[in-house]
């Protein structure tokens, strides 16, 4: 049976409108909704394959976070503290979540962690992001300076890297055009560079609920870091995709995404 998505919004406390797709049955008080944030410039749409059969079982929705895919573009709000709250208030629309945050959303998930704290979570989901565990990882800053010398070949060339082999030209196309309706400035704010590396770290080893860490080979040694200084930790390394692992290997990571779901759900 298809799954079908549909499409929902909410506005923010500081009036945004924030656009969210969501799936699959509700009123299942046995299993929490699995609550996805995307990330730098990515619609809600890139976990169309985690919805879609993730969406048969649980309670799914995504996120367009402000700026991104359908939601608003308001002129500010394009720093971590608000991206933190507007997960804060997407989350807050259900019950029980488990929340699933990708890149620079897996930085927004442990900064609403950080401020709002862990009692709207029943667990936490870490994708192939940086959370400041040795080593780390490359510098942003020639990525910056590419976009501001040329952001339209820049994002290109962002877009055809974080994927292996399985996105086409149109999608290509597609991702950078959703891409380049936020302005520069505000994607280049969106880059949390100020923030140290310790920050994220004492985060991620202090959340006190089940967490994966899912990562490609790049932050292998950052994923069994967190699990030696926090040992309740789950990794799980796809050493053959790219950045989003969870398109490049979308059958894998939905049976680990719903592995460690019903894990949870059993012990409610």
């Amino acid at each position: 049976m298809d799954t079908r998505l549909n499409n929902s919004s909410f506005v923010t406390t500081d009036g945004v409108r924030l656009h969210v797709l969501e799936a699959g049955p509700q009123g299942n008080a046995t299993s929490p909704v699995i609550a996805f944030v995307p990330g730098w410039s990515m619609p809600a749409t890139v976990w169309r394959e985690q919805l879609v059969a993730l969406g048969t079982l649980h309670r799914v929705a995504a996120l367009d976070p402000r700026g991104q895919g359908e939601s608003e573009i308001p002129g500010g709000g394009y720093i971590i503290e608000r991206r933190a709250a507007d997960v804060s208030e997407f989350i807050a629309r259900y019950s029980r979540v488990v929340l699933v945050g990708w890149s620079l959303g897996a930085l927004e998930a442990l900064e609403c962690v950080h401020r709002y704290g862990d009692t709207a979570l029943e667990a936490l989901v870490l994708v192939d992001s940086s959370v400041g565990e040795d080593p780390a990882p490359p510098s942003a800053a020639a990525f910056i300076d590419a976009l501001r010398c040329d952001r339209r070949a820049a994002i290109d060339i962002f877009m055809r890297e974080i994927f292996g082999s399985t996105c086409d030209a149109a999608e290509i196309a597609t991702l950078t055009a959703a891409a380049l309706r936020m302005p520069l400035e505000a994607s280049l704010s969106l880059f949390p560079g100020a923030v140290p590396r310790t920050h994220w770290r004492d985060i991620a080893r202090a959340f006190r609920k089940p967490l994966l860490y899912a990562v490609g080979a790049g932050l292998a040694g950052q994923a069994q870091s967190l699990q030696r200084q926090r040992p309740a930790t789950r990794i799980e390394i796809f050493e053959n995709a790219g950045h989003a692992l969870f398109v490049d290997e979308a059958a894998r990571f939905n049976a680990l995404l719903a592995g460690f779901v019903a894990a949870i759900a059993d012990k409610v």
